[in-house]
């Protein structure tokens, strides 16, 4: 049976494509589930401006993450915190931390899941920062740990 898959399905196909499966598959799994539909010619034609919709969609998303990238770029962040001998952290700087300070000074909510801090930073200085806005989009933004003054 050919069926238009509606959404993603592991080991058949993804959104929008036409694909051959077995009967039983198609109407115990797949159409019940809202999976797929039988494809028929007016299916392939809905499929055709679903898939255009998503490309103007991941169009849309690219241009407002490299916006976002050219908006970060421009971005350093200080921190000050206390620091013992051979300018070691007490504590960390963490990728929640910089999540953090840039929704709080620069209103810029990131998800601390995209900042790529391989380590915690654990001494003082300036460090470059990737942050991934968009699968083909990373920014950079400079930290600086400084030492807390008391």
């Amino acid at each position: 049976m050919q069926v238009l898959l509606l959404k993603n399905v592991p080991g058949v196909g993804s959104a929008g494509q036409v694909k051959k499966v077995n009967d039983g598959y198609a109407r115990n799994f797949l159409l019940p589930r809202k999976l797929a539909v039988v494809a028929s010619e007016g299916a392939v034609k809905q499929s055709d401006e679903i898939k255009q919709a998503a490309a103007r969609r991941e169009a849309k998303t690219l241009g407002e993450a490299q916006d976002l990238a050219k908006q970060l770029s421009q971005i350093s962040l200080s921190f000050r915190v206390k620091a013992g001998e051979g300018d070691r952290l007490f504590g960390s700087v963490t990728s929640g931390d910089i999540a953090d300070s840039l929704a709080r000074e620069k209103g810029i909510t990131i998800d601390k899941r995209k900042i790529e801090l391989v380590n915690p930073i654990k001494e003082l200085g300036e460090r470059a920062v990737a942050i991934k806005v968009h699968p083909e989009v990373t920014a950079q933004i400079n930290v600086l740990v400084e030492r807390e003054t008391s």
